[in-house]
This record gives C-alpha cells, structure tokens and sequence, in this order.
C-alpha cells in the first residue's frame, strides 16, 4: 500500500532535516508518495505569499502532511505560518510527546507525558490593536484606568466550543492510550471568565470519563514548578493555546531539548500534520549540525497515524539504539563525559537507517 503525503519542506535547516528524515522513512519500508509543497519564505519568493492555497489544498486532499520548521520573524515581518495551517485547517488540536530515551543527557529518567494543546483561540488567534488605533481607544473608554495611553492590546478569546474538544480529545488521547491521568491546565483564579470556562468545561469533560481516567486541576504556574520538580507526576496536560506552547518547551527541556520533541496537529476535518517543535535555526542553515531526531520522531508519529504501527515501532526502537549507543549523535546528545567526535544531521540518519535493519 502507498500512502500519498504533503511535505513541506520548510526553511532554515528545515530541508537537511527533511532530507535525513525521508532516508530514515523509506528504509522503514512504508511506501509514500510524497507531494511537496512550499510554505514560508520559499513561497514568499516564489508565490508572493507565505501560504499558498496550493499548499493548503494539497493537505486537504491528502489528508497527511510532514513539515520542516518554518521561519516566524520575531515582531515585525509575515504572520506566523504555523499559526495560520492550524486555523485555516481548523487543526485544532497539536499533541507533543515528551519521552526520554536512555543516552540523552537529562537530568530526568522515566519521564512518559504528552502535552494536549488548543491550537486555534487564546492569545494566538491574533486579535490585537496597535499603539493609537481606535480600538484600543474604544477599549479604554471600556476599561477606564486599565489600559494605558500608549497600550498596545491582544485579545483572548476563549470558547465553550472550542474548550470542550480539546478537553474531550485529551480524554479520548488517554483512553486509547492507556493513561492513567489528564491535567487541566489553567491560570483561572486571575483570568477567570476565559480560563475559567476553560476549566468549566474540562470539569463537565472529565465527569464523563470517570472511573476510567483520573482528572486534576493545576495552575499554569504551579504546574510549571512540579514539571521541573517531578515530571513523572504528569501523564496528559491539556492546556489552552499560550500555555500548551510554553509548558511543551519546558518539557523538551526535561527530556534532552528541542531536538527531540516531535509534534502532530489534528484537525476536526481529518487533516493531520506532523512536525518537529523546533524552529528553523538559519543561523544553522546548511552546516550539517542539528539533531534530525525531533523529525525523525514527527514522522514515527505519522507512521502511526497511518496505522503502520509495526514499521513506527521500529523507528522508534531504531533511534533509541543509536541515541543509547552513543556513537553516532549530534553534539546535543553527546554527553559531557563522552569525548568522542559528535557527527552530523545526515551521519546521525544514516546511522537510524543501519539500526533499523538490525531492530
């Protein structure tokens, strides 16, 4: 069977790692047609736009995308590209693995949790005003004495809709997973109209499912401090949009770093794109130097969506025997005390591909 899949291969050092993890993907045997897109600067070059609507259209049709990192320029410049996939595909929820394998340097062992992110309101859904207009002018007539004259201001909106599928989806996620515990993540006793309908509904949620899986509730701050402090506490947070971000990050820190957190968006249409959680590191652009194992990883997780379960175990196994081998990984991986030469992005791929005829 072949399985006809959107690439986008992104910017940065998005194409090197995309190139050593199509290696790593063919030797897993799964066949895939790949149809390759552009999306971010590419597109801006070629198209004038950051997001063509061939490029959506094509993850419409095939149903499945694997992405590269793309560029989002840091306050100035085109709107994240990420952040509009998610919106204009509706992919309303991103799920983000945080697992360590034995061989990466982590100050943690046995951490096994999954961050369930809303991907489509809060903060990111990019309702703000500028400095002067007549919105933030409207706003302080609103709000008097709250909003100061030379505010900038973003909204947040937060929905009884979109609320109870991520919620629901993160219960779903743990049925079917075998966990044992979803967290609620919030910050409602300050923003409590927003987070606190978020929370509403994740308590009606979890009463459907109790006696199957636990329910909890911690604030996002709190639950920032127990992450760094006792990891192996969590097993699924879910979390509106901001705080699923941030906390996903902290969690790649616990695990080796960002070099080995892999992501998946879905969507209520069915549309499903897989991608690492890093960005694109121009300043890494063609140097042969970054982890492919995030991608890597993006892509056992696409194998699985696909249900070729036994070829995504594989994967997995194979990437851990050469992170717990310790001979041929990045120089993120290797550990202080190892004084062996680190490799490259495409000599740590060739590597996973040589493992996955001996797993």
């Amino acid at each position: 069977m072949s399985y006809r899949v959107t690439l986008l291969p992104g910017d940065g050092v998005g194409p090197e790692l995309v190139e050593a993890a199509l290696r790593v993907l063919d030797a897993t045997g799964v066949k895939i047609d790949w149809d390759v897109q552009a999306a971010g600067e590419e597109a801006i070059r070629r198209f004038g736009t950051p997001l063509p609507e061939a490029t959506l259209e094509s993850l419409r049709t095939n149903g499945v995308g694997l992405k590269g990192p793309i560029t989002t320029p840091i306050g100035t410049g085109f709107r994240s590209v990420n952040v509009a996939l998610r919106q204009e595909l509706d992919l309303f929820a991103c799920v983000r693995p945080c697992k360590t394998y034995p061989g990466v340097p982590s100050p943690f062992a046995n951490v096994d949790l999954v961050i369930i992110r809303e991907n489509t309101e809060d903060l990111y859904a990019g309702v703000e005003f500028d400095v002067g207009s007549w919105e933030v002018e409207e706003l302080r007539r609103w709000a008097p004495g709250r909003i100061r004259e030379d505010a900038a201001v973003s909204l947040k909106p937060i929905s009884e809709t979109a609320s109870q599928r991520i919620v629901r989806f993160a219960f779903d996620y743990a049925v079917r997973h075998g966990r044992r515990k979803v967290t609620a993540v919030t910050k409602a006793n300050i923003m409590k109209y927003t987070d606190g309908l978020f929370l509403r509904v994740a308590r009606e949620v979890a009463a459907e499912y109790e006696g199957r899986v636990e329910y909890e509730e911690m604030l996002v701050d709190a639950a920032a401090m127990r992450l760094v402090m006792e990891p192996q506490h969590f097993d699924v947070l879910v979390a509106p949009n901001l705080y699923g971000d941030i906390l996903s990050d902290l969690c790649a820190g616990l695990v080796g770093g960002l070099g080995m957190a892999p992501g998946m968006n879905v969507g209520a249409g069915g549309v499903a794109l897989f991608e690492p959680v890093h960005g694109s590191a121009p300043a890494y652009k063609g140097l042969n130097r970054l982890n492919p194992t995030a991608l890597i990883l993006s892509g056992m997780l696409m194998l699985r969506h696909l249900g070729e379960v036994e070829a995504a175990d594989r994967l997995e196994r194979a990437v851990a025997k050469v992170i717990a081998e310790g001979r041929f990984v990045t120089f993120d991986l290797r550990r202080a005390d190892d004084k062996r030469m680190a490799v490259g992005t495409q000599e740590m791929a060739s590597a996973i591909v040589r493992a996955l005829r001996e797993v």
